[in-house]
């Protein structure tokens, strides 16, 4: 079915309110749960913190970061969509590029802020680690030895960090979606070709991004990733080319190329079982198998040898098959339980436990507007917590009161960007 062809019955649900309305339209599902998966993020990236034992990551096989970029691309799709559709193909490859250049900033200072901040701690030369190691922040600071002989200069890496072609392991989310982004005008075009063209131009993009996959061919050579390294063959962790699925996915559901589904119970059933069924094969899994499980007694750990056997499928780099079906389980059952248009997320009333959850859905919802802010604000923001962590004692106490200041500033972030987007300084004209 090619572009012209759609109508507007044919649209989802959001697609056909951003259609209807001459203004843009956020779906406050999409806020809500992108709103989640920022706070998620700032545990994950917290050293020493104990709340990471208990996150969606260990449960399954996908995690926060599926969710940011599910809920991206549905993003995308609403505020670069219409503008492929009303300015022509011309003016919304600009406007992504436009995009794609501001999240190139943001990545180049949100490295230098937290390199900084880690040399400074550094400087003082009294705290047990060195915190530029924490990060393997060392090749940039002071090159790449091997055998008395230096192979990567500091210069190397300064090119390698503005080329993209020097990506740290903790830095390596917003350049992946920086290519993902320069992906879509190609999408727009395929799409006006024919749907079945672009959707499979995306599968065989994720399929030649599966190295382990291509190997059980001979076919490994064939993996398209990115360089992350100057002086070795490492790739870039999130690699674009496999995680461009997921992205592709949230903006075919919100431009209606891919319907909504239907809210049935056999569904509700086989996601459930889906999503329970991953937990006995997650890290859960693994610390309930060490622990004894059941009060069975094992030789080694078969969830552990389950997972290495079998992780060309879970595979978080490539992004595995077995984590887009548990993504994809997971995110029905979310959407199942926010209602249509998310009225669920709503409560209704007017006692006092309706007004504060409704506070609470508002105040989740600004952060996941805000998300670019917030999660390069979190990024640091979760260092400097682990560096405060570092000079008291870690109690459950302290690292619970460190996640709620963390949470309270991502919040004060979310706010501050939002009121600065509304441009206050502009004063109405009084008519």
């Amino acid at each position: 079915m090619s572009m012209a062809a759609t109508s507007p019955s044919d649209l989802s649900e959001p697609a056909r309110a951003a259609a209807a309305s001459p203004a843009r339209v956020r779906d406050p599902r999409l806020d809500f749960y992108r709103g989640i998966a920022m706070f998620i993020i700032l545990f994950a990236h917290t050293p020493g913190n104990f709340f990471t034992s208990w996150i969606p990551a260990r449960w399954g096989f996908s995690d926060a970061t599926e969710i940011f970029v599910f809920c991206s691309g549905m993003a995308s799709a609403i505020a670069f969509g219409r503008t492929f559709d009303r300015a022509g193909w011309v003016l919304g490859t600009g406007r992504v590029a436009y995009r794609v250049w501001q999240v190139y900033w943001a990545h180049i200072g949100m490295f230098f802020f937290i390199a900084m901040m880690l040399a400074f701690w550094d400087s003082f030369g009294i705290f047990e680690k060195r915190y530029i190691g924490t990060l393997n922040l060392i090749p940039f600071f002071e090159g790449v030895t091997r055998s008395g002989e230096l192979v990567s200069t500091t210069a190397d890496q300064l090119v390698g960090l503005f080329t993209l072609t020097y990506v740290p392991n903790y830095f390596d989310i917003l350049p992946m979606y920086m290519v993902i982004l320069l992906m879509m005008p190609i999408v727009m075009a395929l799409s006006r070709v024919h749907l079945g063209l672009m959707f499979a131009v995306i599968a065989t993009v994720w399929l030649f991004a599966q190295e382990r996959v291509l190997g059980l061919w001979g076919a490994e050579a064939l993996t398209t990733n990115f360089p992350a390294e100057p002086w070795s063959d490492r790739q870039w962790f999130f690699n674009p080319f496999g995680w461009q699925l997921i992205f592709f996915t949230g903006f075919a559901f919100m431009r209606g190329w891919i319907p909504a589904p239907p809210v049935k119970t056999w569904l509700i059933i086989l996601a459930a079982v889906i999503v329970v069924a991953n937990i006995p094969l997650s890290n859960i899994g693994v610390r309930a198998v060490n622990r004894e499980w059941f009060g069975l007694a094992f030789e080694g750990n078969p969830v552990i040898d389950w997972r290495v056997a079998n992780k060309m499928w879970i595979d978080k780099s490539d992004f595995g098959i077995l984590r887009y079906v548990h993504f994809l389980a997971l995110a029905y059952l979310a959407w199942v339980a926010a209602g249509q248009g998310g009225h669920r997320l709503i409560a209704s009333g007017a006692t006092l436990a309706s007004r504060v959850w409704d506070r609470i859905v508002t105040v989740i919802m600004k952060v996941g507007q805000q998300s670019l802010a917030v999660f390069v604000f979190s990024m640091v923001f979760a260092r400097f917590t682990g560096f405060v962590l570092d000079q008291v004692v870690r109690t459950t106490l302290s690292v619970t009161l460190m996640n709620f200041v963390g949470i309270a500033m991502l919040i004060l972030v979310a706010y501050f960007v939002g009121w600065i987007k509304s441009q206050p300084w502009r004063v109405k004209s009084v008519k």
